[in-house]
């Protein structure tokens, strides 16, 4: 079975002008269709073309593992995203306050987590051990490699700013926590680990 480059959640400018039509264009048609191309040309003819992309992630080292990793990590931010995304409620909303004690707590800390990272990589929003953290992981890693539940996560790679905001990481990092943070697909992604 062939892996696909999943349909975005949004149209190409909905993101706009936090991450532009530009970005996505190149972003998402070029680097995530790339990882996707270069994982079936890995995989083809070998017993790992039989399997989910979650289970070539867990089995796979190197190019695989890096190429699957990134067409999961991709498809997962693009579903993180949401223009207008309101405020976290609900279970979501008491865990945040529980674990970082308010949202604000937590966007700073995903704030540091994401302009820390050297070179390239992610900072995530994790369900470990029935508790909330943040945590980063560089270039194509990720939380299933490591006993985690993704939540939410925000692309730290240059190709993912580099257009709309250079080198200004920073800037990025909270125009996205500020203005698309997706909190229904946290919420939904803790529900399913319940």
């Amino acid at each position: 079975m062939a892996i696909t480059l999943a349909p975005l959640p949004f149209a190409q400018d909905a993101l706009a002008p936090i991450i532009s039509p530009e970005t996505l264009q190149y972003h998402y048609g070029k680097h995530h269709q790339a990882y996707v191309n270069n994982l079936n040309k890995l995989i083809d003819g070998t017993p790992l073309a039989e399997k989910s992309l979650e289970e070539i992630i867990l089995a796979a080292e190197g190019g695989v593992f890096n190429n699957a990793a990134q067409v999961w990590n991709h498809t997962f931010y693009w579903n993180g995203l949401k223009p207008g995304a309101g405020e976290p409620q609900g279970k979501l909303l008491e865990l945040i306050q529980r674990d970082f004690g308010n949202v604000a707590k937590l966007k700073e800390e995903l704030a540091a987590a994401a302009t820390t990272q050297f070179g390239s990589g992610w900072a995530w929003l994790v369900l470990d051990d029935g508790k909330l953290k943040v945590v980063k992981t560089g270039n194509a890693d990720l939380p299933l490699k490591h006993g985690q539940t993704a939540l939410w996560t925000i692309d730290v790679w240059e190709h993912a700013y580099y257009i709309d905001y250079r080198n200004e990481r920073p800037k990025y990092t909270q125009q996205v926590l500020d203005n698309l943070l997706n909190w229904d697909f946290a919420a939904a992604n803790l529900a399913k680990s319940a």
